[in-house]
């Protein structure tokens, strides 16, 4: 009789141990098919993050490279301005020597002379204006913005009349706005943008005035001179930069 169970017995154990050793393997493919998809999930999420951080990186990249490209332009409109004025200071000098020099030589001229020579003194205010001014654009330059800014308002209310109107206003705006005063930029730009549309200045002053608007907080207004700046002047360079940015 016992000869007869033990096959049984025998039989029965192996069968257990066998469907043990079945339940084992199921149970870890099921953790390994979890720790598998756990670290697919993780590195999914690496790669979204990371092609975030790209993305995020190229546009700062485009916006630094706009910036450059904008700071470049104005410091040779700059550099321009200042060979400008340097020979009209010149040029007016040289005149006002020629006139001099006539009223010296002109025969009879000599008991007017006291009366005559007084008389270019009175155009002195263009050497005047000229100093003035030249001597804003060397705050700008130095980086002395607040000064810049205080020297171009000062300018600007001296001398009403002055060719120089545009100019003083936009680098007055750009002068506030280097030194954080976006509501004042603002306006200087909005100015120029206003007063002379034909100016060389004025696509710049736009591209300026949307800096300053966004600045503030005021993305709609910011948008808004974009766009006009687009519609205005659509082939200036200005407007390159006016596009990257209505992109984003």
């Amino acid at each position: 009789m016992v000869r007869r169970l033990l096959p049984l017995l025998l039989v029965g154990l192996f069968s257990a141990h066998a469907h043990a050793g079945l339940f084992d393997d199921d149970e870890a493919r099921a953790r390994i098919n979890k720790m598998r998809d756990d670290f697919n999930s993780r590195i999914t999420k690496l790669e979204d993050a990371n092609n975030r951080a790209q993305l995020d990186f190229a546009n700062q990249v485009e916006q630094l490279k706009a910036e450059i490209a904008r700071l470049r332009g104005e410091n040779e409109v700059l550099t321009n301005d200042l060979a400008n004025t340097n020979k009209r200071q010149k040029d007016f000098y040289v005149d006002l020597d020629n006139r001099l020099r006539k009223l010296e030589t002109t025969p009879g001229a000599a008991d007017g002379a006291q009366q005559a020579v007084p008389q270019p003194a009175a155009a002195a205010d263009p050497a005047a204006e000229t100093r003035d001014y030249e001597a804003a654009l060397n705050l700008l330059r130095g980086g002395k913005y607040k000064d810049a800014a205080a020297g171009f308002n000062a300018f600007i209310k001296n001398y009403p009349n002055s060719s120089f109107q545009p100019n003083a206003n936009f680098w007055a705006a750009s002068a506030q706005y280097q030194a954080k005063d976006n509501a004042g930029a603002a306006e200087h730009y909005a100015k120029v943008a206003n007063q002379w549309p034909d100016d060389t200045r004025a696509p710049d002053a736009l591209l300026g005035l949307a800096n300053a608007q966004q600045a503030l907080n005021d993305t709609k207004g910011a948008t808004k001179s974009l766009e006009r700046l687009l519609a205005k002047y659509p082939n200036s360079s200005a407007a390159q930069i006016a596009r990257q940015r209505l992109k984003k």
